[in-house]
Parts: C-alpha cells; sequence; structure tokens
C-alpha cells in the first residue's frame, strides 16, 4: 500500500487556502466596512459601491500571498502608494485613522474567516507595514 502524503504548503496563498479563502477574507472584510460603525469613515472613501474594490483587492491579494498573478496580469505592477495619492483616480485620503481602520477590519476578518494565528500575525505585521507606507497625509 502506498501513502500519499500532502504536498508542503510552500506560500501564504496555500496556507490560507487558496482562491476560495481569498475571496471569503476579501468578502468578509467588505461586509464588515459596510456594518460596522468602527469603520464608516473608511467604507465612506469607497464611494457607492464595493464591488470594483472587492474584485481589486481580490487579485492582488492572490498575488501578494504568492499565488496566482491576477492583478499583475491585468495592470501590470500594483503602485500601491501612487493608485492611493489623493489626485489620482479612486485616490485616497490616507491618515493615521484611516490606516488603523482598514488594519482593524482586516483583522477582524482574518479572525472571523479561519485564518490560522500563526499566519495571522505574520500577515498582520505585513498589512501593518504596507498600510503605515501607504499613508499620504501626516498625524491627523
Amino acid at each position: 500500500m502506498q501513502i500519499h502524503e500532502k504536498p508542503p504548503v510552500d506560500t501564504p496563498f496555500e496556507w490560507i487556502g487558496g482562491e476560495p479563502k481569498v475571496q471569503a477574507l476579501v468578502d468578509r472584510f467588505y461586509d464588515l466596512m459596510e456594518l460596522e460603525p468602527a469603520y464608516a469613515q473608511l467604507r465612506a472613501v469607497h464611494g457607492t459601491s464595493l464591488d470594483n474594490a472587492r474584485q481589486r483587492l481580490f487579485w492582488f491579494l492572490c498575488g501578494w500571498l504568492g499565488g496566482p498573478q491576477h492583478y499583475t496580469d491585468r495592470f501590470g505592477h500594483p503602485m500601491l502608494r501612487a493608485r492611493h495619492l489623493p489626485q489620482s483616480i479612486g485616490g485616497h485620503s490616507i491618515g493615521i485613522k484611516e490606516r488603523d481602520q482598514w488594519l482593524a477590519c482586516m483583522d477582524q476578518a482574518m479572525g472571523e474567516t479561519g485564518v490560522p494565528e500563526g499566519l495571522r500575525a505574520r500577515l498582520r505585521d505585513s498589512f501593518f507595514q504596507t498600510a503605515d507606507w501607504m499613508r499620504n497625509r501626516g498625524e491627523q
């Protein structure tokens, strides 16, 4: 009898559970943004519909986590900071409040969608570094 072991999980994309879990995480993130008053300021910068934001974050996170490069295949390099500058199309003014609301909302979504704690801690650190770098407004 031959025993087939699961291949080792090499990327956060695989650890999280692939595209279905990334989609669940993104959906919960934006659902929380709509439902929770604590994230109202964050929600307000996204316009009336979150559909485009949901799709783009899903595409981005798949690649960022080591999975399929959906975002870069469609749009090229993410240029996150440039795409989020207030003067860019769809850009936002991002200060400490927006950064912290984004991080809290994502952390809550990770917890509610069952992202394993070890991975969640690593992602929290990475998300913080990226979100802090994205700030384009002073200490407001």
